[in-house]
């Protein structure tokens, strides 16, 4: 309905807009050079009907877009200018571009409702001096979230820069580190920052508050960057590829968690901000459902026939291609995922699958490790073997959880931790290491489920929870059969007999209390299966998260740390 209502909103906004429009003239898209129909333009969200380029959208247009109509406060309107540096003809300047846009700078920045729910709302204006960062720029965003940080308001800006203001010199460079100070405070009292960087952003924005975010959105195509292309090229001669910079890039590289299509830009707004509603404890199950663990009279019947396997039979089931994927246990027991991405260092491991969804209305955090169902698949996840990226994204949305009072659900399925060079390069270890540091200490639930391979450290770093289930026919080793009858044996092909001598069953980790749950699998975790293993799996997370409610973060940590001490 919600959605429904900010179409109509948006419907009525673009024909009011177009009334006071002159008559419909045509305008140059620049992504594909075409003359295309003004009006047509706008009534796309200022898209090109021809190729599907984005025009640059100014501030006014930019709120009705996305704010409920009616509800922007604009903030801190009466901050004036100046010329610090006394740069010859810089007042001139300022007040032609005032003129002309009728901006008396170049941020416009205040209070706005997306579908009801309140947010700072920020927009930089490319026509104001290439939305340029000078002093009073820097000045109304750090003056926005201190506010924001007051009234404990979330905060979206809008990032659409050349870079610093030229005119301003050093004091343009100042307002980098004012707004990322600024962002900081709200950051320690628990706020959720997002920016959405727009073609292009560029420069010390991007280098400051455009990067910071909690989650950080772009828009298609938008060249993002420190140096912009042309600087790159001008000063050390380097051609650039094509795509390079673009939000696509980005992505790829682990600086952006989603790419939003401008049709789409609202609600997914609306999503994030319901999802990071302030909570003061982690339990919001809602108790409408009354579902049942019991798995189906088929499946009941598929698990009585069903052999009981030794060790290297349950090897072989942990490593079928045909077993049940992170992505597939995630859809069927959680509700509306949204998918993260980046380590914010390096790039984005696609064998590490994460981010938010909901369990009955609360919000989680559920990572998995991502397999594969078939060859090119496999390729695509590097076969689940995460890499250095891989487990600092994990470690990066495990943070975030504990920011914004979240459990985490890890889904564990790999034989190990990449090996080539690459990841050694990128510091593979230190990324392990570093996840067993810190998830030892989050002080929120962690529930780590091993529903394949457990192979080794690799396995480890996502899996250092206040509980540990394992899936009946899934392994959880300090390496792998072959390789622990190669260096102890001296003899690979003696791998079954390590499988039996090596305790990695779920059975044989129970008894060794390295495991608290066993998940039954019902004759195989297979697509027949998921129905019944997820609802087992829903049931028992909702009642994991009911005996950990009333305890406090650093009981939860002190739980986890005794956990692992007895070991």
């Amino acid at each position: 309905m919600e959605s429904l209502l900010g179409k109509i909103r948006q419907k009525k906004e673009i024909k009011a807009e177009l009334k006071q429009e002159a008559k419909p003239e045509t305008v140059d898209c620049k992504a594909c050079g075409k003359k295309v129909d003004r009006a047509e333009a706008i009534r796309r969200l200022y898209v090109c009907p021809e190729c599907g380029g984005y025009f640059r959208v100014n501030a006014k247009n930019r709120i009705k877009m996305v704010a409920d109509t009616g509800s922007f406060t604009s903030w801190f309107d009466d901050i004036e200018g100046g010329n610090p540096l006394g740069f010859p003809g810089y007042e001139e300047k300022l007040h032609a571009v005032q003129e002309k846009t009728g901006l008396k700078e170049g941020v416009v920045i205040g209070k706005a409702q997306i579908y009801g729910e309140d947010t700072v709302l920020g927009v930089v204006d490319a026509r104001f001096l290439m939305g340029s960062m000078g002093h009073v720029v820097g000045e109304k965003i750090a003056a926005a979230v201190e506010r924001a940080t007051e009234e404990k308001l979330p905060v979206i800006l809008f990032c659409c820069s050349g870079g610093a203001r030229m005119q301003e010199g050093i004091v343009s460079l100042m307002q980098m580190a004012k707004t990322s100070a600024a962002l900081k405070k709200h950051s320690k009292a628990g706020l959720l920052y997002m920016p959405v960087l727009t073609d292009p952003t560029t420069g010390g924005m991007t280098a400051s508050f455009a990067m910071l975010g909690d989650i950080i959105l772009a828009e298609p195509k938008a060249l993002i960057g420190f140096a912009g292309p042309r600087v790159i090229e001008q000063t050390i001669g380097q051609k650039l590829p094509a795509g390079f910079q673009r939000s696509e890039f980005q992505v790829e590289h682990g600086f952006v968690d989603r790419i939003v299509e401008r049709k789409d830009l609202k609600k997914t707004l609306y999503d994030i901000l319901k999802l990071h509603h302030k909570r003061e404890g982690f339990v919001n199950l809602e108790k409408n459902e009354q579902l049942s663990a019991a798995p189906s009279e088929l499946m009941r019947e598929r698990a009585a026939k069903t052999p009981l396997k030794d060790a290297w039979e349950k090897v072989e089931m942990a490593r079928k291609v045909s077993r049940i994927s992170s992505g597939e246990y995630i859809e069927a027991i959680f509700d509306g995922f949204m998918e993260m991405h980046g380590d914010r260092y390096f790039g984005d491991d696609p064998a590490i699958l994460g981010g938010v969804a909901y369990l009955d209305g609360q919000p989680v955090t559920v990572i998995g490790v991502q397999k594969g169902k078939d060859l090119k698949d496999c390729l695509k996840h590097n076969y689940g073997m995460p890499s250095p990226e891989g487990y600092r994204k994990a470690l990066r949305l495990m943070k975030q959880a504990e920011k914004f009072n979240r459990p985490v659900i890890t889904f564990v399925n790999t034989s190990g931790a990449f090996c080539g060079m690459e990841a050694e390069e990128r510091g593979q270890a230190e990324a392990i290491a570093r996840n067993l540091y810190e998830m030892s200490a989050l002080k929120v639930p962690i529930l780590c489920m091993m529903i394949g391979e457990g192979g080794s450290g690799g396995a480890l770093a996502l899996s250092v929870g206040n509980e540990v289930w394992m899936m009946e026919n899934a392994t959880y080793s300090v390496l792998s059969p072959e390789g622990f009858a190669s260096i102890l044996w001296k003899d690979s092909k003696r791998a079954k007999e390590a499988a039996g001598v090596m305790k990695i069953t779920a059975h044989d980790l129970h008894e060794l209390h390295i495991v608290d749950k066993i998940i039954p699998e019902y004759g195989g975790a297979d697509s027949k299966a998921l129905d019944s293993i997820a609802r087992y799996m829903k049931v028992n997370i909702r009642e994991f998260l009911e005996r950990e409610s009333g305890k406090t973060g650093e009981e939860l940590a002190e739980e986890r740390y005794r956990r692992f001490r007895a070991f």
